[in-house]
């Protein structure tokens, strides 16, 4: 009762802000629930650079609703947890960005979404994990320094013939998970297909049957004929993949796949946003402008 309570409390002010709540897959089950779109950086990205809403509830991690303010700088973001970070997006910094340039200077920088504002606006273009392969194969230099997920960038350069430059940057919850663990979970449901986020490990990736973004992973999961699934990314995709195949079952791969800032945003705190319409994510525009450039040359790429 105290849910319905709440999720009808959002839907009120919703239509008071002229308001759309945007939840990354890996959110908590009852902020999913109160979304208007469940999806993927890519997928959102799309949303926010479309919506005719006033107000974005970016259900998220800071780099995500900094995305929805380059895209669409007429409305207001909100994050309802400004504690929600991403240490990968940590991980590189304009100025160590900026000194790597100069050592690769015919290089294509390539960066990942999840990333800052600032380092997305040092960049030529970005990406998400469901379509950098697509984007570094689009692009016309032979030279990509790829910017920082070195689990994600290796799974592109097994996948291009582009020489591609890793910064040692990688996401600590995929990161964690072994071949071994690979190897434990198949003991345990040895007739079951193991899929694998591409921000794995390539021992991990190597291991499994199949390596999806999670909009891949969600999109297999209702195409495959197989009743049995190990997911091996953040837990919270489970909760979407068991309501829309409840003929399925799944299993996640590791209990370390976790991610402690997705988990950080619930419904008391949607409403305090909604409420006192804070806190509010915006980007300079000195920064947004070369930042919206990377970004809409990715959303160019079919």
């Amino acid at each position: 009762m105290m849910k319905q309570k709440a999720l009808d409390r959002i839907k009120e002010l919703k239509a008071e802000r002229n308001a759309i709540i945007l939840a990354h897959n890996y959110q908590i089950d009852e902020v999913q629930d109160a979304a208007d779109y469940v999806g993927d950086s890519f997928g959102l990205s799309r949303v926010a650079a479309e919506t005719d809403a006033d107000v974005i509830v970016f259900c998220g991690v800071h780099f995500m609703a900094e995305g929805a303010s380059i895209l669409a700088p007429d409305k207001i973001v909100l994050l309802p947890e400004i504690l929600a970070g991403c240490p990968m997006a940590d991980m590189v910094t304009v100025d160590a960005l900026r000194e790597k340039k100069k050592e690769h200077p015919n290089a294509a920088v390539v960066t990942y979404v999840n990333s800052s504002a600032a380092v997305k606006a040092e960049s030529d273009i970005c990406v998400t994990s469901s379509n950098a392969v697509n984007v570094v194969n689009s692009l016309d230099a032979e030279e990509i320094l790829f910017v920082p997920d070195m689990n994600l960038g290796s799974f592109v350069a097994e996948r291009t013939d582009k020489r591609v430059i890793l910064w040692e940057g990688y996401c600590i919850t995929h990161h964690r998970v072994s071949a071994a663990d690979v190897a434990a979970a198949r003991s345990l449901q040895p007739d079951a297909v193991v899929v694998v986020h591409p921000e794995c490990r390539p021992e991990v990736v190597k291991a499994a049957d199949y390596a999806f973004s999670t909009s891949g992973i969600l999109r297999f999961a209702k195409e495959t004929e197989h009743k049995k699934i190990i997911i091996g990314t953040e837990m919270g995709l489970i909760y979407r993949l068991r309501q829309e195949n409840p003929d399925k079952e799944f299993f996640l791969l590791h209990q370390g796949l976790v991610c402690p800032n997705m988990k950080y945003t619930n419904l008391a705190k949607v409403i305090s946003a909604l409420e006192t319409m804070q806190p509010q994510i915006t980007v300079p525009d000195n920064i947004r402008e070369p930042a919206r450039r990377a970004l809409m040359r990715m959303l160019a790429v079919e």
